[in-house]
């Protein structure tokens, strides 16, 4: 007799196409929560399968096994020490590694498993999905057709750039939480910008104001608190591709613009200031006046006491770098993350009108929020901008600001004339009437095998967990890939509590050392009047 119990190992079982059905529950290929709750509520009595009997024999034990209503199964009193291949063939099907709660598949991981997750938590193990010649099909992967055919399924070279415009984001972040603090009285001096990509160098530093103006009594009372009410930070970064080789196996010089999310307590404020305001523009007969978030135009538009605007420095740095590669193949790609993703929309608002002849315009967003109406939307894509959005299905910040309302169930609407007059005159005049912008990839963190489907919050808009879910997605009827080459050691630092204790259980036995390189010492939100 073969006994079904702890004892038995977990690796090397793989899934089976068969299908076995019975006890009312529908057992697939592919076991979903519920399936896996039936199983494990009744293998968890003592059972057993003959090694001497048919395979027909077999599959009706188990659908005796697997049925709603409890059966006894008899058996013989000694387990055979080998297994035949019909019993084998029988017990992949049964697919008991993902039957089996995590701890007692953690304690008999396999050693090809082990080593897999030994390289995925190694610093010095972390593998890159090879970078390939993009030449030929540049403006293909630029979104020049909207990145159609490219994204569901994933095509491996989008992933790819995808994931190296993520760690340019990541870049900027790093660059303000290692030196948050700016002086009040002088002009910021060059910052340095630790790239991801070598093949880049960064040509200018880009500093957001926020302004939050506070009522006249109040400077009259307490003069000098004007620390609390505007703050120029360090806010992302413009970088060149300079590198010949990457520019031929690219098809062009590429620009970068890179912005960081919210950092600040002021910034958190310029978010939440949600009314839509008009912004400068031709007036969409269809669609009305384009308009965006007062927030994020502020933080934009906003000038320092001794630095320009976002807006000015993102114009003026890209002109001077269009006449310097005067001549060439260039292309601009603005990226950012949140708050970065919606100043990013704005940017390349201005970039697709500053000049004429301007070079192909592509924006990739990672969990960025709704930025203006259809208007702007509309004026964006009438611009030739293409904008590509990597949304979490779990990331709230997605859903803001404006009504909670679904992409799917407003196109859905819209199909209707009736309702979508209604919509038309709605968007024309209600203050929260937002819409999003461009092509969508959608991610969900419960596809990972690694993060909890519980994940909190933080977990679910943080830029690293976005990067892993890219890196891991295959398609949205797809499980995440089994090569994913994107180390976990950072998601491990970064989300400790929102991984796995399958994995993290295992981080002390591999003997690795997961300290950080560097302390990142993240900054008070607020400043001290000094600054």
């Amino acid at each position: 007799m073969m006994q079904i119990g702890a004892t038995l190992p977990a690796n090397n079982l793989h899934l089976s196409p068969a299908r076995i059905s019975g006890g009312g529950c529908n057992y697939g290929s592919h076991l979903n929560s519920l399936t896996r709750a039936c199983y494990t509520k009744t293998m968890m009595k003592t059972t057993t399968i003959s090694s001497t009997k048919s395979t027909k024999q077999h599959l009706t034990n188990l659908e005796k096994l697997i049925g709603t209503q409890p059966h006894v199964i008899l058996n013989e009193p000694e387990m055979n020490e080998q297994m035949n291949n019909e019993q084998k063939g029988l017990l992949e099907g049964l697919n008991l590694p993902r039957i089996w709660p995590e701890n007692k598949v953690a304690e008999e991981m396999s050693p090809r498993q082990l080593n897999r997750l030994r390289r995925l938590l190694s610093k010095n193990g972390i593998e890159y999905s090879p970078r390939n010649s993009l030449a030929s099909r540049w403006r293909e992967y630029h979104g020049s057709n909207n990145w159609s055919g490219l994204v569901d399924p994933l095509d491996e070279n989008l992933r790819r750039e995808l994931i190296r415009y993520g760690e340019f984001i990541q870049a900027a972040y790093h660059c303000f939480h290692s030196d948050p603090a700016t002086l009040a009285d002088e002009a910021p001096s060059p910052r340095h910008v630790a790239l991801p990509d070598r093949s880049y160098r960064v040509t200018k530093n880009l500093y957001a104001t926020s302004s939050v103006g506070l009522p006249k009594w109040v400077d009259k009372l307490a003069p000098g608190l004007d620390w609390m009410s505007q703050r120029t930070s360090c806010i992302g970064y413009v970088a060149v591709c300079e590198d010949q080789r990457e520019i031929s196996r690219m098809g062009r010089r590429d620009i970068v613009i890179s912005l960081r999310g919210t950092a600040t307590c002021l910034e958190w404020v310029e978010n939440m200031r949600d009314l839509l305001v008009q912004v400068p523009g031709k007036k969409d007969p269809n669609y009305g006046q384009p308009k965006v978030e007062c927030g994020f135009l502020s933080l934009y538009k906003t000038a320092g006491a001794h630095v320009p605007s976002l807006a000015e420095s993102v114009v003026e740095e890209i002109k001077r770098l269009r006449k310097l590669y005067e001549g060439e193949t260039l292309s601009i790609t603005v990226t950012g993350h949140s708050l970065g993703a919606a100043l990013a929309l704005l940017a390349a608002d201005d970039l697709s009108t500053c000049a004429k002849d301007m070079p192909p315009i592509a924006v990739y967003t990672f969990g960025g929020p709704r930025v203006g109406n259809k208007g702007f939307a509309k004026r964006l894509s009438s611009q030739n901008v293409k904008v590509l959005r990597i949304v979490n299905s779990q990331d709230l910040i997605t859903r803001v600001p404006g009504m909670f309302v679904s992409e799917e169930l407003d196109k859905k609407l819209r199909e209707s004339n009736i309702a979508n007059k209604i919509l038309n005159t709605l968007d024309n005049n209600m203050p929260w009437a937002y819409a999003h912008v461009g092509t969508e990839l959608r991610v969900d963190t419960r596809s990972s095998p690694y993060l909890k489907p519980n994940a909190d919050v933080a977990c679910c808009h943080d830029l690293e967990a976005y990067l892993h879910l890219v890196d891991g997605f295959l398609a949205s009827n797809s499980p995440f890939r089994s090569n994913a080459k994107r180390s976990l050691v950072k998601l491990l630092h970064e989300q400790n509590s929102n991984m796995k204790k399958l994995y993290t259980s295992k981080a002390p036995e591999l003997k690795l050392n997961l300290e950080r390189d560097v302390q990142v010492q993240f900054p008070s939100c607020l400043p001290s009047p000094s600054q």
